[in-house]
């Protein structure tokens, strides 16, 4: 099966996670997007959606949806969002795309986070996928030096400014063998604004597919 099929497998098994009267987050991405071409057809059970970036708000107001702030919404019943890695503890990788901290926001405020994947994105252990992390600019070569004492290689992400005005520094060669403690450690570092890694807060349900369907994991 084609990755762009599986995409659309789990972007169309998302849409039954949609009940009538739900606030909806809606992430940011290649799967994403495919989800949000789908939402019209749901369109009369959702009361308001939030979106966890300006590209994904931009497409949504295409499809004539009205977009509803965070502060105006207040928490959210389902969030919906990718991710570049997920592992069996439901924690993620995400900010491939750079949208990560209003994603790492919608995932907090959100009562149920559906997490859709295709199956290359499973993985053992976390951080083969370098480790997205935004930082405010003039604490980028600060940040930088304390990647490099934890052996990591960080990569700033050339020409890239995220919707909140900060850049994204990629960091290789983490081997993330304890994500909740990583992500700890490092939100402790001054001018970082968020990491990628998604632990402290990990999805509740992950919609996988694969070549045979799609296979769905809830978190005990």
């Amino acid at each position: 099966m084609h990755h762009g099929d599986k995409k659309r497998l789990a972007a169309q098994a998302a849409l039954q996670c949609i009940k009538p009267g739900v606030v909806l987050g809606v992430g940011t991405g290649s799967t994403v997007n495919l989800l949000i071409d789908e939402l019209p057809t749901v369109r009369d059970q959702i009361q308001a959606v939030v979106a966890s970036s300006k590209a994904t708000e931009e497409r949504l107001r295409k499809l004539n949806f009205e977009v509803t702030p965070l502060n105006q919404a207040g928490s959210i019943d389902l969030y919906i969002d990718g991710a570049d890695e997920a592992n069996k503890h439901f924690h993620l990788i995400k900010g491939g795309g750079g949208a990560l901290t209003r994603e790492k926001v919608l995932a907090g405020a959100a009562r149920e986070f559906v997490c859709i994947i295709d199956d290359s994105k499973w993985v053992g252990v976390l951080g083969a996928f370098p480790l997205p992390v935004e930082v405010i600019p003039m604490a980028r070569s600060f940040v930088s030096r304390q990647f490099v004492k934890n052996r990591g290689q960080p990569v700033l992400r050339q020409d890239f400014v995220t919707d909140n005005g900060n850049e994204v520094i990629d960091v290789y060669n983490l081997q993330i063998t304890n994500p909740v403690e990583m992500e700890n450690r490092f939100n402790q570092i001054p001018g970082i604004v968020t990491v990628g890694i998604f632990a402290q807060r990990p999805a509740d349900r992950i919609l996988m597919a694969t070549k045979n369907g799609v296979q769905e994991m809830t978190r005990k």
